[in-house]
C-alpha cells in the first residue's frame, strides 16, 4: 500500500481503532495533518502510521533472575 494513499476518516479510524469522531476532533484541533479534497477530509496513510510510531513504547531489556537479586 502506498504511503501517500489517502484514507477517509472512517478508514483511518479503523486502522487506529478509534472512533471517527476522535479523528474529526484531531483534524479540527490540527493535531494530525490532513488534506482537503473539495469539501472532503482525507488523511495520508503515512501520517496515520506516524501516529502509531510516535506512540510506540520500547520494550525493556529482560532482566535475568541473578540480576534481580533472587
Amino acid at each position: 500500500m502506498p504511503e501517500n494513499e489517502l484514507l477517509t476518516l472512517v478508514e483511518a479510524a479503523a486502522l487506529l481503532r478509534l472512533r471517527p469522531a476522535t479523528l474529526r476532533d484531531w483534524v479540527l484541533r490540527r493535531k494530525i495533518p490532513y488534506c482537503k479534497v473539495g469539501r472532503l477530509v482525507r488523511l495520508r496513510r503515512a501520517d496515520i502510521e506516524a501516529v502509531i510510531n510516535r506512540g510506540l513504547v520500547p520494550a525493556r531489556a529482560e532482566v535475568s533472575l541473578n540480576e534481580r537479586g533472587s
